[in-house]
C-alpha cells in the first residue's frame, strides 16, 4: 500500500479513496475480480476484523451501585440508621447484610439478563456477498479487508466503506448523514475535491442500498470505516429498563413512601399515645420497614425477563431488547406477510399459460421442450433475473437469503429452476445487462434491457394485471400478433382461476428496441410499454403444515390475523384461507383499494373484528395500517422481510423481521428475528411473552403477600401498648424475607404456563403489574389468613406457657415462653408461604389441572426454606442471632395443617371466581 494520506476530513487513512480508480487498485493490491481466499486471510490476519470495538460498558461497581440506592434499598438504608442511633448494633449490621447480599443479588440477574441479549448478536451476523477467486459467494462480514470487491445490492446493508468499480444505486446514508433522502451514487460520479461523506462514487459500513446494485473495492474496515470513527467518539447507552421494571418502581416508590410515612408516624404516637418508650417506638418503626420492604422483586423480574428471552432464542425467536418480551404478551393484532411465513417459501412452477395452451409441469418430463412459446417465456425469465443458482459442488454459501436452489428471490429462483428442465442455462455473467428497471413494490414490476446476440430486448416479469396492461401483443410459436379484447378476457379468467386456488402468479413480457431507440436514453413506462406477453406462470408456495394450528390459538387467545401481502387477492386469500385466517369470514381489500382509503375510511375498515386480508398492498399501506391500529388502542406484531417493510416494523409494537429471507434493513428495524421465517413462531413467542407476565404476577402475589403477616404483629403490638408482647422479631422478619422467601419466588418465575393461557383475551395496553384485585388476593386473602393463623398459634403458645395479657415477658420463664412464641409465630409464617407458594402457582385454574409436582424447582425451594427454617430454630449459633427456641412438639405438628388451609381458601376463592365469571 502506499504511505497513508489524509482526506478532507483530516483522518488518516491508509489509501486515498478520491485518487483515480486505477490507483486506487493499484495502491490496495487487488484488481475487478477481487482477492483470492489466501490473500484475504492473510490481510485479515493485518487488518483484523472488520467490526466496531465497543467500548467497555458500565463498570460493575456502577451497576452495583445503582442497586445500593434503588428506592427499596434506600428503604433499607434508613431502617439501618434508625437501628444504629437506637442503640441495635446487631440488627443494624444484619440490615447492612441484606442490603449487600440483595444488591449482590440483583446485579448478578441484571448482568445474566444483558448478556442473555447481547449473546444473540451470535445468531445474527451480518453478511457480505464478495468475489473471491473469481467467484460471487456470501461470506460473514467481519472476514472483509481492505482490497475485496463487494456486492451491493438492493436491501441490503454496506459492511464497509467502498469505492464503487461499477453500478448505479441509491444509498440510505441517514445513519452517518441524517438526511432522510437516499443519495444516488455512481461509478461514473468521480468526485475528488469533496469530503469524503459527500463523494458520490463512494459507500460507507452502516449505510443501506435502497435500490440498484453495484460492485465497490473496500478501502477501509472496521475502526477505520467512518461509522467507527463516529463510534469511537460515541458513548454506549446505559442500562434500559423495561417498562415493566420502571412499573414495578413506581410501586416500589409507593411503598417507600408508604412504609417511612408508617415509621415516621408512629415513633411520636408510639410514645405520646401508645405509653411505649423511644426506643421500642424506635424498634417498631423499623419493625414496620423492614416488614414492608420486597427485597427479592426487582431481582427476580428481572430474572423472568431474561429466562423469557432465553425461551424464545430456543423457540427460534430472537428477541433483541429484554423489555419486548412483555410487550409480546399483550399483542392483539398480528399482521403478516404470506410469503416465507405463512407458507414455506420455496417456490414451484407448476404451471405455465401461453397462446397455445397450458403446460404441466408437474408432469413434464426432464428436458422435453413443451412448445416454443413456453421456451421463448423461460428465457426471458432467465433474462429478467439477479438469482443464482446453488453453486457447484465444492463451493460452500452460507447466507440468511440462500436456499438449497440457489441465492436470490424465491419467485425467480423456481423460474431458473424450470428453466433448468428445459435445459436452459442461466446467465453466469452480466455482460449483457444494459439497464435494470428494479422491482418496485409500488409497481409491482421488474424490467431488465439486455443484449442478446445483435438486437436489445426489454424483459418484463411482474404481477400480470400490471405487466398485461402494457403489453399490445400476444406471441405465437411463428411470431406474434395484436393482443385483443377475446385474449384479455381468456387470460383474466385463467388468472383468476388459478389464483383462486392459491397460485403465485406471473406475467412475462418482452419487447426488442428499434435501431433509434437508446436503452441508457429510456425511462421505465417509455420501455415497458407495447410490450409483447409470453405467457402466465402459475407457482405455488404451500403453507407451512403447522400454521394452521397456530392460526387457532389466536383465535382462541383472542388475537385478531390481518394478511398484508404483495401477491394477488384471490392467491392470497387462497392461502389465507387454507390456514383458517378469516374463520368467521374474511374480506379481501386490493392495494388501490387501500390507497384510496381516506384515514377516516381506514380506521372504520379496522375498527371492527373481522380479519381482514390487504393483497396487492404497498409499503406505505402498512404502515397506514399499522398506525390505525396503534391509534385504536391494539398492540400490534408486524411482520416484515424487505427494506420498504422497515417504516412499518419500527412502527409496529412488535416488529418481526425474517431471519433466513429478511433483509438487513428489516432485521435492524425489527424487535424480534425469527430464525426459520415461521409464523407459528411469532405465536409461541406471544405465549411465551404472556407466561413471562404471567409469572411477575404470580411471584409479586407471593411476596407481597407476605408483608400482612409480618406487619399485623406489629400493629398488635402497637394497639394494645405493649400489652401482646411483640409477635416476631425484626431479625427474624430478615430470616423470612432473605432466607425463606427468595428461592420458591424466583421458581415462581420459572412457573409453566397456565392452561387456559392462550384462551384468555390480550391484556389492555393501560393494565398495570400489579392492580386492585391483585393486591386485595395478596394482602387481604392469602394475607389476612396467613396473619390470623400466625397470630393464633403466637397467642396460643404465650397461653399454655402461663402468660396472661399485659404480663411481662422481657425476664425469668415467660421470657422462654415468649421466645417458643416468636418462634412459632416465624415458623408459622414459613408453613404459610408454602401454601402461598403453591396457591400462587395459578390465577385462575385449579392447582390439580396444573399439578402438584410439574414445578421442581419451586418443590426444591420449598425444601430449602423448610431446612432453612429448621436450622435457624435448632441450631444454638443461629438461635442466638434470630432469638428462637424449640417449641413444643405438639405444637410444632399444628403447623403442618397451615400450607393446606392457606392453599385450599385460594382454592375456594379462585373455583368462586371460575364459577361466576
Amino acid at each position: 500500500m502506499s504511505d497513508p494520506t489524509t482526506d478532507t476530513a483530516g483522518h488518516d487513512v491508509p489509501v486515498d479513496p478520491l485518487e483515480s480508480l486505477d490507483r486506487l487498485l493499484r495502491d490496495l493490491r487487488s484488481s475487478r475480480t477481487g482477492l483470492s481466499t489466501r490473500e484475504a486471510q492473510r490481510r485479515l490476519g493485518v487488518s483484523g476484523f472488520n467490526e466496531l470495538v465497543r467500548r467497555r460498558r458500565e463498570g460493575w461497581w456502577r451497576a452495583l451501585g445503582r442497586q445500593l440506592v434503588h428506592p427499596l434499598a434506600l428503604l433499607l438504608w434508613i431502617a439501618a440508621v434508625l437501628a444504629a442511633v437506637s442503640g441495635s448494633a446487631p440488627l443494624g449490621a444484619a440490615i447492612l447484610v441484606v442490603i449487600a447480599l440483595n444488591a449482590a443479588f440483583a446485579f448478578v440477574q441484571e448482568r445474566h439478563a444483558d448478556q442473555a441479549v447481547e449473546a444473540l448478536a451470535a445468531y445474527l451476523p451480518q453478511r457480505a456477498r464478495v468475489l473471491r477467486d473469481d467467484i460471487e459467494t456470501e461470506i460473514d462480514a467481519r472476514e472483509l479487508v481492505p482490497g475485496d470487491v463487494i456486492v451491493v445490492s438492493e436491501g441490503n446493508r454496506v459492511s464497509a466503506d467502498a469505492r464503487l468499480l461499477d453500478g448505479v444505486a441509491e444509498i440510505d446514508a441517514s445513519t452517518l448523514t441524517g438526511e432522510s433522502a437516499p443519495v444516488r451514487v455512481s461509478a461514473d460520479s468521480a468526485d475528488s475535491h469533496v469530503p469524503l461523506i459527500h463523494a458520490r462514487d463512494l459507500v460507507f459500513s452502516g449505510t443501506t442500498c435502497v435500490t440498484g446494485e453495484a460492485t465497490a473495492v473496500v478501502f477501509a474496515t472496521g475502526m477505520n470505516t467512518e461509522l467507527g470513527r463516529i463510534a469511537a467518539l460515541s458513548q454506549r447507552g446505559g442500562h434500559q429498563e423495561s417498562p415493566l421494571e420502571r412499573q414495578v418502581k413506581r410501586v416500589a416508590c409507593l411503598i417507600a413512601v408508604v412504609a417511612i410515612g408508617m415509621g415516621a408516624a408512629f415513633i411520636p404516637l408510639g410514645t405520646l399515645l401508645a405509653g411505649l418508650s423511644l426506643g421500642d417506638s424506635v424498634t417498631f418503626a423499623i419493625g414496620l420497614i423492614v416488614a414492608n420492604v420486597p427485597e427479592g422483586l426487582l431481582p427476580t423480574i428481572t430474572l423472568a425477563l431474561a429466562v423469557g428471552v432465553r425461551l424464545l432464542a430456543r423457540q427460534g425467536a430472537l428477541v433483541k431488547r429484554i423489555s419486548a418480551v412483555e410487550t409480546l404478551g399483550s399483542t392483539s393484532v398480528i399482521c403478516t406477510d404470506k410469503t416465507g411465513t405463512l407458507t414455506v417459501n420455496r417456490m414451484t412452477v407448476t404451471q405455465v399459460w401461453t397462446s397455445q395452451g397450458i403446460v404441466d409441469f408437474d408432469s413434464l418430463p426432464e428436458l422435453s421442450v413443451p412448445d416454443p412459446v413456453a421456451e421463448r417465456l423461460l428465457r426471458a425469465a432467465v433474462w429478467c433475473s439477479n438469482a443464482e443458482p446453488a453453486p457447484a459442488v465444492g463451493t460452500t454459501r452460507i447466507g440468511e437469503h440462500e436456499t438449497d436452489t440457489g441465492i436470490g428471490d424465491p419467485t425467480e429462483l423456481a423460474l431458473l429452476e424450470a428453466a433448468a428442465r428445459l435445459d436452459i442455462k442461466p446467465r453466469r455473467d452480466k455482460d449483457g445487462r444494459l439497464t435494470q428497471f428494479h422491482f418496485d413494490p409500488a409497481l409491482r414490476r421488474m424490467s431488465t434491457i439486455d443484449r442478446v446476440g445483435h438486437t436489445v430486448v426489454v424483459h418484463t416479469k411482474g404481477a400480470p394485471e400490471e405487466v398485461l396492461a402494457r403489453c399490445a401483443h400476444l406471441a405465437e410459436a411463428t411470431g406474434t400478433r395484436p393482443l385483443t379484447d377475446a385474449d384479455r378476457t381468456t387470460i383474466e379468467a385463467i388468472i383468476a382461476d388459478w389464483a383462486r386456488r392459491g397460485r403465485r402468479l406471473l406475467a412475462i413480457a418482452e419487447r426488442p428496441l428499434g435501431p433509434s431507440e437508446v436503452p441508457a436514453d429510456l425511462t421505465r413506462d417509455q420501455a415497458e410499454q407495447g410490450s409483447t406477453l409470453l405467457g402466465i406462470t402459475a407457482m405455488i408456495d404451500p403453507p407451512r403444515p403447522e400454521v394452521p394450528e397456530a392460526v387457532d390459538r389466536c383465535h382462541s387467545a383472542g388475537i385478531r390475523l390481518i394478511v398484508v401481502t404483495g401477491d394477488h387477492a384471490l392467491t392470497a386469500r387462497g392461502i389465507a384461507e387454507s390456514v383458517h385466517i378469516g374463520h368467521r369470514g374474511l374480506r379481501v381489500i386490493g392495494g388501490d383499494e387501500a390507497d384510496a382509503m381516506s384515514d377516516r375510511e381506514l380506521d372504520a375498515t379496522l375498527a371492527g373484528d373481522d380479519e381482514i386480508v390487504f393483497a396487492r398492498s404497498s409499503p406505505e399501506s402498512k404502515l397506514r395500517i399499522t398506525d390505525a391500529l396503534q391509534e385504536s388502542g391494539h398492540i400490534v406484531a408486524m411482520t416484515g422481510d424487505g427494506a420498504n417493510d422497515a417504516p412499518a416494523l419500527r412502527q409496529a409494537d412488535i416488529g418481526v423481521a425474517m431471519g433466513r429471507s429478511g433483509t438487513d434493513v428489516a432485521r435492524e428495524a425489527a424487535v424480534m428475528v425469527l430464525v426459520d421465517d415461521n409464523f407459528a413462531s411469532i405465536v409461541g413467542a406471544i405465549e411465551a411473552g404472556r407466561r413471562v407476565y404471567d409469572n411477575v404476577r404470580k411471584f409479586i402475589v407471593y411476596i407481597f403477600a407476605h408483608a400482612t403477616p409480618e406487619v399485623v404483629p406489629f400493629l398488635a403490638y402497637a394497639l394494645t401498648s405493649g400489652a401482646i408482647p411483640l409477635p416476631l422479631t425484626i431479625m427474624q422478619i430478615l430470616a423470612v424475607d432473605l432466607g425463606t422467601e427468595t428461592l420458591p419466588a424466583l421458581a415462581l418465575g420459572r412457573e409453566n404456563a397456565e392452561p387456559d393461557l392462550m384462551r384468555r383475551p390480550p391484556r389492555p395496553r393501560s393494565q398495570p403489574v400489579i392492580d386492585g384485585p391483585m393486591l386485595a388476593r395478596a394482602w387481604g386473602l392469602l394475607g389476612g389468613i396467613s396473619a390470623v393463623l400466625v397470630m393464633a398459634l403466637f397467642l396460643l403458645t404465650l397461653h399454655i406457657g402461663g402468660w396472661t395479657f399485659g404480663a411481662d415477658t422481657s425476664t425469668g420463664e415467660l421470657h422462654h415462653t415468649w421466645q417458643q412464641a416468636t418462634t412459632m409465630t416465624f415458623l408459622g409464617i414459613v408453613a404459610c408461604q408454602i401454601g402461598t407458594a403453591m396457591a400462587a402457582r395459578t390465577s385462575r385454574s385449579s392447582l390439580i389441572r396444573i399439578g402438584l409436582t410439574t414445578n421442581p424447582m419451586l418443590l426444591w425451594g420449598i425444601a430449602f426454606e423448610i431446612v432453612f427454617a429448621a436450622a435457624v430454630v435448632v441450631l444454638p449459633p443461629l438461635q442466638s442471632v434470630f432469638g428462637t427456641a424449640v417449641p413444643q412438639l405438639w405444637l410444632l405438628a399444628l403447623l403442618i395443617p397451615l400450607p393446606v388451609i392457606v392453599w385450599g381458601c385460594d382454592e375456594a376463592f379462585r373455583w368462586w371466581l371460575r364459577t361466576h365469571r
